[in-house]
């Protein structure tokens, strides 16, 4: 969710100290009856959509459950951060939790590793698995055809643009760009029009983690072709693709924007909490005109949530991303999402499936799309009306799901992304050209990926 920072009060550092993984899985085994839920809090401690959610679930199933207890578990971090705490906490039986929250792009690489378990004997008895949608079951199957977690949503991304800014700068408050120089024109236009705000925020560098690696580089490269194929990955050969022109042209749009001034400043670009400080401040106190971003959004908007902003969607604008010279299909979107995975060393697995169970029944999952943003995955809640008209933005993100991909989730991917972060940085910064960094890039590929690499 990216990656969504789906992904708050219980717990308030940031680091997480070996005192907190030891509380978390302290006597692990020791307590049939508790299940210990570890899951993503936000570094922005207004923000507690899902501390509320869980929150909710944990007294619903207590309730229904009569001497079981669920132990929130919560790990605050920046998204990087959050993964090596939680492959850290999976090591071992002594702190690995019963439920972990897992982003997609990530749970191959914990299947391989054997940190999660695999759910299909739970699914087979379950009835609600047949209402969620295909595609989201298999962003939680790995190689071995085994699925390893129940999704809880996803999500697709596109430009939100500031409606006020655009009025300055002359543009047109019905904005969708047909090809990516006319996102750039917009840019320039805004950067001379309407000085002091930020023209265009793209993710980069490896404080953003993988944000910008798929909210901003992947739209790009899923940008550059017809859609038929995958410009990361050739199904035909298993291979990752290196010496593409399409990751060249992505890296210089990137370039572009740094070059140009067109985007943030170099060291607010790489601040490891810019996705939290452009939601938090930069949109809503009308200083950035367009931003490449995801579906989630609203979620850091609505009542209550931290920066409550009713009006957002009048003020803000959303376009579809184009694709690079506006071939067919015109437009690109990414698609990722988390799941809900049980530990292979968790000491309470069935009881961590029946609060699965509790938390995606439809009424339950209904919920948490709309607190959180989310796209539905279940295809009971995609077709009731009270979710599409929900808030303002879901049937716009909703029907970018027919344009958009799906990270290739092998093992192997985390490390690709760092390499892919580690290009951007290069070209953010001023440090590599294209050409350089593009090579660099190609290095390390050969390296994450064992040299299961073609060049094209």
């Amino acid at each position: 969710m990216p990656v969504r920072p789906t992904a708050a009060p219980l717990l308030l550092v940031t680091l997480l100290t070996a005192t907190t993984l030891t509380a978390c899985g302290s006597g692990s085994g020791s307590d049939p009856d508790t299940v210990k839920v570890s899951f993503k809090q936000s570094t922005d401690n207004s923000i507690k959509v899902m501390d509320t959610y869980l929150g909710e679930m944990k007294k619903q199933f207590e309730k229904a459950n009569p001497g079981k207890k669920i132990e929130l578990v919560p790990i605050k971090a920046p998204d990087s951060e959050y993964y090596t705490k939680l492959q850290q906490m999976l090591r071992s039986p002594k702190t690995a939790p019963d439920l972990v929250y897992e982003d997609t792009f990530l749970i191959n690489s914990d299947i391989t590793s054997g940190y999660l378990k695999p759910l299909d004997t739970y699914l087979d008895k379950w009835a609600d698995w047949d209402q969620f949608i295909d595609t989201a079951k298999t962003a939680a199957k790995a190689e071995d055809g085994k699925t390893y977690g129940v999704p809880d949503g996803t999500d697709t991304r596109g430009l939100w643009f500031d409606k006020g800014i655009f009025e300055k700068a002359g543009l047109p408050s019905d904005w969708q760009p047909k090809t990516w120089d006319e996102v750039l024109d917009a840019a320039r236009t805004i950067k001379e029009k309407v000085p002091g705000v930020t023209p265009l925020n793209i993710y980069t560098g490896k404080p953003a983690g993988e944000a910008a690696t798929m909210q901003g580089f992947e739209m790009l490269l899923y940008g550059t072709g017809d859609g038929s194929t995958d410009p990361l990955y050739d199904t035909a050969s298993k291979k990752w693709i290196a010496g593409s022109q399409a990751f060249k042209d992505s890296l210089g749009f990137v370039e572009t924007v740094y070059k140009e001034k067109l985007g943030l400043d170099v060291s607010d670009a790489l601040d490891p909490n810019i996705a939290t400080r452009v939601r938090g401040e930069l949109l809503p106190e009308g200083k950035l005109g367009i931003n490449l971003d995801g579906s989630w959004l609203p979620q850091d908007w609505l009542e209550g949530a931290g920066h409550a902003w009713p009006e957002w969607s009048e003020k803000l604008g959303l376009a579809a991303m184009p694709t690079q010279n506006g071939q067919a299909p015109g437009k690109v979107s990414m698609s990722g999402g988390w799941t809900w995975s049980i530990p292979s060393k968790a000491a309470n697995p069935d009881l961590a499936f029946k609060f699965i169970e509790t938390m995606q029944t439809k009424a339950n999952a209904q919920k948490w799309y709309i607190a959180n943003s989310g796209i539905a995955v279940r295809k009971d809640v995609a077709a009731d009306p009270a979710y599409v008209e929900a808030q303002p933005g879901i049937k716009f993100f909703t029907d970018l799901v027919a344009s958009t991909h799906y990270r290739p989730a092998y093992p192997a991917y985390p490390k690709v992304s760092t390499a892919i972060q580690e290009a951007m940085e290069g070209v953010t910064t001023g440090d590599s050209s294209v050409d350089k960094a593009a090579s660099g890039y190609d290095e390390e590929l050969k390296t994450a990926t064992d040299d299961h690499v073609i060049t094209k």
